[in-house]
């Protein structure tokens, strides 16, 4: 009796074996041509667990069912069925074995030169303040629009690569700008001739692009593989760099890098070593000594040269990401949340190279988009807290907590602008109020209005040139750009737009404005 049972279960086995889809066949035949055999990329993007870490399951279903309109991503429900479709979701977010690589032939033979640079026209083609444009990324149908921020019109829109990320990087002049992609790949697009320029791909998961002072150089951070990426301003690769420590015994995903365009320098932040970097662009940096060396000849140490090179600053943990005060002395980090209630953000000071305070802020301050304003002759910081419905305000001198304002809900983003009193903030990290923006008052440091949008997802304020405008995402498929008065809150004019994720002022960006992200 329990041989018959055996191999009756047996047969089952084998029965349920072979009818379960075969995910990595099925990829194989309807998927590698267009995302690649590896699952790296191709025409279509790369379907890493790395690059859809933001992808929900259910909306990859439905893409793999359905398509995705605006793209050459079709849908499958009528030659697949729906456990198959089912396999396929499952598999793309399985890793890759083995790994796969990108070196850097992997990159050069990537770049894509689209428009020969000498053949750019020296004006813009087309009648709008250079400086008021906004760059609007939507992240529904994977598009930019280009909006003329006096007449609140779309100029241009064009496809974009898949998932852009970290926000697009201006050259300090405005005219290009350049986009970093999840799944790697940097966009250099010109805005007086509306025409992507030249593309090249850095990674095979990205986590952001920064543009050099001095338009120069473009810094990507990857994730995978773990490496920095320098490139000349039109896109060809100088060098990588390895996320590692200095004997090159643990290697990093890459947090971010940004530009301290007054330091002529990229700072890095590790996500998963504990050391900020500082790569200078500078031809006079000064030289770099990494540890000590036992040789009274040598000095205190060998000296590396400063230019292009690494300066490391130990550091307690790890940064999630960062951001700068006004003067790009500090950098002001957040490290991964904590449970028992203590800081969880770091200040760094750049010249002396050390953790020199901690922010009293728990949760989970979101660092990377706060403001910095003047308020009675002192510099305050305001940063949003994706944990916990909290906005802190904290002194730049003391480094002290001035006080925490009280928000229907965790938020992403704070805006504001040198010609406002007021700072904008979202709670888009609450499932309840979602659909509210609240607006402090920069003079009383309080919560004085709010303005919503019921039942949907409202976010990512960015203000035109003069701050007389404030421009806000519903950030839903069927979505809209709101353009509201920034002295009385009242709607302007609506633009409807597909997840429309942020949207970007380029004067704001290449000046540096207190009252957004740099």
């Amino acid at each position: 009796m329990r041989g018959a049972l055996a191999l009756a279960a047996a047969a089952l086995l084998t029965a349920n074996a072979q009818a379960a889809p075969d995910a990595a066949a099925l990829y194989q035949q309807h998927c590698a041509s267009c995302h690649g055999t590896q699952r790296t990329g191709g025409m279509g993007p790369a379907l890493l667990p790395e690059s859809l870490e933001r992808l929900r399951p259910a909306e990859a279903l439905k893409t793999i069912t359905a398509g995705r309109q605006a793209t050459q991503m079709p849908g499958f429900q009528t030659t697949l069925a729906a456990d198959e479709i089912a396999a396929l979701s499952a598999y793309i977010r399985t890793p890759v074995l083995p790994a796969p690589r990108w070196g850097e032939d992997d990159i050069r033979a990537s770049r894509i030169a689209s428009v020969d640079p000498a053949r750019l026209p020296a004006q813009p083609q087309w009648t709008a303040d250079p400086m008021n444009l906004f760059v609007v990324v939507e992240g529904g149908d994977h598009h930019v629009s280009i909006l003329d921020g006096d007449r609140f019109t779309v100029m241009h829109r064009f496809a974009s690569r898949y998932a852009l990320h970290g926000g697009p990087k201006f050259t300090p002049d405005g005219r290009h700008v350049f986009f970093g992609s999840r799944d790697g790949w940097i966009t250099k697009f010109d805005l007086y001739s509306l025409q992507v320029v030249a593309e090249v791909r850095a990674g095979l998961n990205m986590r952001n692009v920064a543009v050099s002072g001095d338009g120069r150089w473009v810094m990507a951070a990857n994730y995978f593989p773990h490496t920095l990426a320098l490139f000349d301003a039109q896109l060809n690769l100088v060098k990588t760099y390895a996320a590692a420590t200095l004997d090159g015994k643990a290697t990093s995903r890459v947090s971010a890098v940004y530009d301290a365009a007054p330091r002529r320098s990229f700072v890095v932040a590790l996500k998963d070593i504990p050391e900020l970097w500082e790569i200078s662009y500078d031809p006079k940096a000064e030289p770099i000594h990494d540890g000590l060396v036992h040789d009274y000849k040598m000095g205190e140490a060998i000296a590396k040269p400063g230019y292009l090179g690494v300066r490391r600053t130990p550091l307690d943990e790890p940064l999630d990401d960062f951001f700068f005060d006004q003067g790009y002395r500090h950098a002001l980090g957040a490290t991964r949340p904590r449970d028992d209630g203590k800081p969880s953000a770091q200040v760094v000071n750049l010249d002396v190279r050390r953790k020199i305070a901690e922010l009293p802020i728990a949760g989970m301050p979101h660092l990377g988009s706060g403001i910095t304003f003047q308020r009675e002759g002192r510099t305050l910081l305001l940063s949003p807290n994706l944990k916990d419905g909290a906005l802190d305000v904290i002194d730049m001198q003391t480094w002290q907590r001035v006080t925490t304002l009280t928000t229907p809900g965790p938020g992403f983003f704070v805006r504001s602008h040198e010609a406002t009193p007021y700072a904008w903030t979202d709670s888009m990290m609450s499932p309840k109020a979602r659909d509210t923006l609240s607006i402090v008052d920069k003079r009383t440091l309080a919560v004085v209005a709010q303005v919503k949008e019921p039942g949907k997802t409202l976010a990512h304020i960015e203000f035109t040139k003069d701050g007389r405008y404030a421009l806000a995402s519903v950030w839903e498929m069927d979505g809209a750009l709101i353009v509201y008065d920034a002295a009385t809150f009242k709607e302007v004019k609506r633009l409807p737009m597909s997840k429309p994720v942020g949207k970007y002022n380029v004067f704001n960006k290449i000046t540096r404005s207190e009252g957004t992200s740099h």
